[in-house]
């Protein structure tokens, strides 16, 4: 039997201890400690009532100015059922979050994206290195105190015939941008027409 929303949240909060839940833009959207996490994850995967058998994303959310500065965010699916659902946990720079991967097998490549871009770490993952950037690559580009240019840059010398890392260098001045499609006029004079 598929549930309401607000049913489904009733639900939840009475089978698991320590979820909050809230209803926002038609979606559920649960908070949890992330101890609490895998737990939760297989609940809402094998409860009849639930059935969330597809994990579609798990991402990471930069928040500087709190203590626990990151959110982890998993994104479910009943395909059953026909409903969506959120789950946040949040955490901060040296804290590990446990790992999904013995309840989503699909959250390897999630959490390493999330460790990649962020630096959140995940306690039981079998292998969570560098997903999208470089092996020597320093930083996480997906945090809000991450330089704009980058710390280095990565290109290939024709003269020394091997990749070099150079300290980034911005070449041209700042440029503006008026925003307007190509297809439509500018709203300023070009000076060809200001000829005429």
């Amino acid at each position: 039997m598929s549930k309401t929303i607000a049913e489904l949240a009733e639900y939840i909060a009475e089978k698991n201890n320590n979820v909050e839940s809230e209803i926002a833009l038609g979606e559920l959207m649960l908070k949890v400690d992330a101890q609490n996490i895998v737990a939760l994850l297989t609940f809402l995967r094998d409860d009849e009532n639930c059935l969330f058998t597809q994990l579609i994303d798990l991402c990471g959310v930069d928040y500087p100015e709190r203590e626990k500065r990151f959110d982890v965010v998993y994104n479910l699916l009943s395909v059953k059922h026909n409903q969506r659902i959120r789950i946040k946990i949040q955490t901060d720079e040296n804290t590990p979050v446990p790992s999904a991967i013995e309840v989503f097998s699909a959250a390897g490549w999630f959490e390493r994206e999330a460790y990649d871009m962020y630096g959140i770490f995940f306690a039981g993952h079998p292998d969570l290195r560098r997903l999208l950037t470089d092996y020597g690559f320093e930083g996480y580009p997906l945090r809000k105190d991450f330089p704009l240019t980058g710390f280095v840059e990565v290109r290939y010398d024709q003269e020394q015939k091997a990749v070099v890392y150079e300290p980034v260098k911005l070449n041209q001045a700042y440029r503006t941008f008026d925003y307007s499609s190509p297809w439509e006029a500018a709203k300023y004079i070009m000076p060809e027409q200001a000829k005429s």
